[in-house]
């Protein structure tokens, strides 16, 4: 049962806030989604289930603030002045997609998101859909320098990055380095990004 918010609680936030957010990485870090509990991230961040109730309203809006919060550090959208550097600039590093614990969080979010209805409907509505926004301004800005084809559909060709390296790293077991997403950039999604859609040939 989620305990009755009262008007004359305090409020979760600054520092308090910050610490039982990273108890909750650490947390699904550990166990995952499904054995994630309010009770151990309560014990975790020496707190009372109580206290997380008058933040959160529950489980995946506590799970997707603090994914959040561990990616506020790369928020902003990069502007390197090319669209290679922005793309690495924003999947790789603290709290990019290189990033180890990040990589952790990300596994237990993606078995999350197959199970638990509620909690996919907050993570793409509070996560990915900003993602995707930022990753969409920084190919729209790419199109605008000549980067980008004309014709290419965004739609397809921004998310692809993160899905081809994704797939090498949960499917194949590769590692996630910088190096690894350059390839992937340098040999799929820049020339793709550059070129446009194939045309069918001419009989």
């Amino acid at each position: 049962m989620t305990p009755i918010e009262t008007g004359t609680r305090p409020r979760v936030e600054g520092e308090r806030e910050q610490e039982i957010l990273a108890a909750t990485l650490e947390v699904l870090a550990e166990v995952g989604y499904d054995l994630l509990t309010m009770d151990a991230v309560a014990t975790r961040a020496k707190a009372s289930k109580a206290t997380l109730y008058r933040r959160w309203r529950g489980k995946p809006e506590l799970v997707v603030a603090a994914v959040m919060c561990h990616h506020s550090a790369t928020a902003s959208v990069p502007d390197t002045g090319s669209l290679r550097g922005d793309l690495l600039a924003a999947y790789c590093g603290n709290g990019g997609i290189s990033d180890p614990q990040a990589q952790s969080v990300l596994s237990a979010v993606v078995t999350a998101m197959g199970r638990d209805p509620e909690f996919a409907e907050v993570y793409r509505r509070d996560f990915i859909g900003p993602k995707m926004e930022a990753s969409r301004c920084i190919y729209e800005r790419a199109r605008e320098r000549g980067e980008v084809h004309p014709d290419a559909d965004l739609a397809i060709v921004a998310p692809a990055l993160a899905g081809i390296v994704l797939h090498r790293a949960f499917l194949l077991g590769e590692a996630v380095t910088p190096e690894l997403v350059g390839r992937v950039l340098d040999e799929v999604i820049l020339p793709a990004a550059l070129h446009g859609p194939a045309r069918p040939a001419v009989t």
